[in-house]
Formats: structure tokens, sequence, C-alpha cells
């Protein structure tokens, strides 16, 4: 068990996240470091095809499923998954490197972030639209004798897609405090 993985469960629990330990030890070990972790759930014992039939219960169950293995015994299970996250196969230099379960912490952050981020740019661009199509048709003329200058909307139109990319373009600086300041992807 590494160090970290106390701090990465500790951090999945936050994030809302129930945890299910699927494993081939004996119920004992498992038991053990369930306790350990605190971990909500293990089931021990079971075979590549067992996890994969657990990970297509839970799916069936209407359940998002993200699968986090060695992907050499968990292949079957990464591949059932909504999100199937293989870590720990590779060169010796980056397992050491690797914070594996906190990676997977820090990447499931940034997503949560990206998909606020993408509800943010809709919601703008749609408030822009519903304001803006209106005037640059000439609704407001009759009314206001008010015209917008072609020019002025298509200097706006810019004006609006420069801050949607600004605002996408935040994610870069996207750091996970408590994987110590590092952003995703960063060793």
């Amino acid at each position: 068990m590494k160090t970290s993985s106390r701090e990465a469960i500790r951090r999945f629990r936050e994030m809302g996240l129930h945890i299910i330990m699927l494993t081939g030890d004996n119920r004992l070990t498992a038991e053990a470091i369930r306790k350990e972790l605190g971990i909500e759930e293990a089931v021990a014992d079971v075979l590549p095809t067992e996890k994969e039939a657990k990970i297509r219960d839970l799916r069936d169950r209407g359940r998002k499923v993200a699968m986090v293995g060695d992907g050499i015994n968990d292949a079957p299970a990464l591949m059932r998954a909504d999100i199937g996250l293989a870590i720990g196969a590779g060169t010796d230099i980056a397992l050491e490197s690797a914070d594996s379960l906190n990676d997977v912490a820090t990447a499931i952050k940034l997503s949560r972030s990206v998909i606020r981020n993408v509800r943010m740019n809709l919601f703008w661009a749609f408030f822009y639209n519903v304001l803006g199509i209106p005037v640059a048709a000439g609704v407001l003329y009759p009314m206001t004798g008010l015209l917008l200058n072609p020019m002025i909307g298509a200097a706006a139109m810019s004006l609006s897609s420069i801050c949607v990319v600004g605002n996408a373009l935040r994610l870069r600086t996207f750091k996970d405090r408590e994987a110590g300041g590092r952003g995703a992807g960063e060793p």
C-alpha cells in the first residue's frame, strides 16, 4: 500500500465518491486494508472476470463507474467501466514518480473544472445571443429607432468569442492545491 493512498481515498470521499475495492486478495487482507484506508466497501477473492461482472452490475443499476486498476488483471473491468484508468503499468521510473491515486483525484477535479467551464461558456454565449441577436435584427427599431451598425455587431460577436476562449484558457492554470499545487500531468 502506497503512503499516498490514505490521502487519495480521503480526497475521493470529499468529492462525494463511493469507493469499492475489488481485489484478488483474501478477505482478511482486503478487510484490513479497507479499514485502514477508510474504504466503504471491499470485495475480495475475485478473479478478473468477477471484477468485470461487479462493474457491469453497478452500471446496470444506473451508477457511473470509474475503475482504477493496474491494467493487467483489471483489463476486463477497465473496459466495462464508464471511465477506465490504468495506473501502475509502465517503467520503473514512471512508477516511482507517479502518485497514482492522487493523480486520479487531480484528474477528477480537473474534469469537473472543465465541465463547469463549458457550462459557464454556454450560459454566457446563450445570454449574449438572446440579447444581441434581436438588437442586431432590428427588433428595437420600431420602438426606439435604435439600429445596430453591422460593424459594431461583428465587433461585439468577436468580443464574445474572445471572452469564451479566454475563459476556457483559464484551465491552463489549473492547480490542485491538495496535490501540492501541481497541475494535471505535472510530476
